[in-house]
């Protein structure tokens, strides 16, 4: 049976978006090089020093708009694969920017938030928004400020849709990791868990080298995603043909 029939899940991390140019943050010269994590990455550091936290997000959020800063041919690949399945298709990514929607992606969760989004710590509401986050912000649901913070996990944060990717895992017949290490935890036990269901499902994975959990996938694909994804799926609309 042809791939684009089975029900697919796809898993992306930083390796897919720092060849459309953005920084990811584990690596050497990375973001966190001029940052330390407990001061701007958790609700600690929010309730200390907002004024840093949310010019830290700004930032990120400003360097989005940067006209360099585009989907790359892996993020357009992606989202030619989705429309060509045939069955269930979902796209899970650990990135907070949005190069998948801009690809034309559909079908996609980000565990980990968006940049896209923010919410009202005091009441929850959620909002999108286009503007810089500051102190002065009040929220126009509960007139609390200085309470609206970007909706991203920080550490010691649940990450989310935990249920729902948990359910869609349950019936991969295909999955395929791109871009990302498989060694930080929850997304690394995705795989654990694929392996626990006792049943085949094939799995493929992208990255620029082998990783930890390389041993467990059917196929490895070494080199940058934006030459290996389109070729992948190239020759998989070429076979359906």
């Amino acid at each position: 049976m042809s791939i684009l029939k089975k029900n697919i899940f796809i898993l992306t991390g930083a390796g897919i978006s720092k060849e459309s140019g953005i920084n990811t943050f584990r690596e050497k010269d990375g973001l966190w090089d001029n940052y330390k994590i407990e001061d701007v990455c958790t609700v600690e550091a929010f309730k200390k020093n907002p004024e840093l936290v949310n010019s830290f997000y700004n930032e990120r959020k400003k360097n989005l708009l940067d006209p360099k800063i585009k989907p790359n041919a892996a993020h357009f690949a992606l989202a030619e694969f989705e429309k060509n399945c045939k069955n269930d298709f979902l796209v899970v990514t650990q990135n907070i920017d949005n190069l998948h929607e801009k690809a034309g992606s559909k079908k996609i969760l980000h565990m980990h938030g968006s940049l896209e989004k923010a919410y009202c710590m005091y009441c929850n509401r959620k909002i999108n928004y286009d503007f810089e986050i500051t102190t002065n912000y009040k929220c126009k649901s509960c007139n609390n400020k200085g309470m609206v913070r970007v909706d991203i996990v920080w550490f010691g944060e649940q990450p989310k849709y935990l249920n729902q990717i948990y359910n869609f895992l349950e019936k991969t017949e295909v999955f395929i990791s791109i871009g990302t290490s498989n060694n930080v935890y929850p997304a690394a036990g995705f795989i654990d868990f694929l392996d626990q269901l006792n049943k085949k499902i094939l799995m493929y994975e992208f990255n620029l080298e082998k990783t930890c959990k390389s041993i467990l996938f059917d196929k490895v694909f070494s080199g940058p995603a934006t030459k290996t994804i389109p070729k992948f799926v190239e020759e998989l609309i070429e076979k359906k043909s």
